[in-house]
């Protein structure tokens, strides 16, 4: 086995000494960079699959929402024209960063049938205070149990004038589409800041 000569003396001597720390120097930086370089790609990877869920809620619409955000609810064969109006619950998967909760009721509304393919849609809380109103069939009209207003049935509008509703019912947006089933009632539901004049979008 052979052992490494040491320096003769001299100029020759001298430089070789002075180059060993500088090589001990650079083959000890190239082993940290290599190092590093090999643990960025198992972080990296890590990071994108702490991630990925997050890209996956960005990347989804939103569980039965089409891209203008209308939610199936029902069937137009349920209602009858000149019908009372029915109270439907609103179902959408909810999906937080991490899970997803298939069919959650999310809301609620009443719909009126007015004619063979139209539909009126109105949100059940009341704009005063967010109560759910009843639609009392003996009345013909919705009512709120928390502070006695009450609403028209063919288009939600005050009906008593001592009303504290600052607004009529919050009507929402409905297409009415063809289905497997028979013609489908698709509402664009929005839930409504109480309390305002004006139908403000809660965020």
């Amino acid at each position: 086995m052979s052992h490494p000569q040491p320096a003769p003396d001299g100029p020759v001597g001298d430089f070789l000494k002075a180059e060993e720390p500088r090589r001990d120097f650079m083959t000890q930086a190239a082993a940290i960079v290599t190092g590093a370089a090999l643990g960025v790609v198992p972080l990296a990877a890590g990071v994108g699959v702490f991630l990925d869920p997050l890209r996956q809620r960005s990347a989804k619409s939103g569980g039965g929402k089409d891209s203008q955000g209308f939610l199936k609810v029902g069937l137009v064969d349920a209602l009858t024209v000149g019908g009372a109006p029915r109270r439907f619950e609103v179902i959408d998967d909810q999906v937080d960063a991490w899970n997803m909760f298939p069919k959650q009721p999310i809301g609620a509304v009443y719909l009126l049938r007015t004619g063979d393919a139209e539909v009126r849609a109105f949100n059940v809380k009341c704009p005063h205070a967010g109560c759910s109103v009843d639609f009392k069939s003996e009345a013909g009209c919705y009512q709120c149990p928390c502070h006695d207003s009450s609403f028209q049935a063919n288009d939600g509008k005050i009906l008593n004038p001592n009303s504290p509703s600052p607004r009529g019912l919050d009507e929402l947006l409905v297409e009415v589409r063809p289905g497997s089933g028979g013609s489908e009632i698709w509402v664009q539901y929005l839930d409504f800041q109480p309390g305002t004049s004006h139908k403000v979008p809660e965020a």
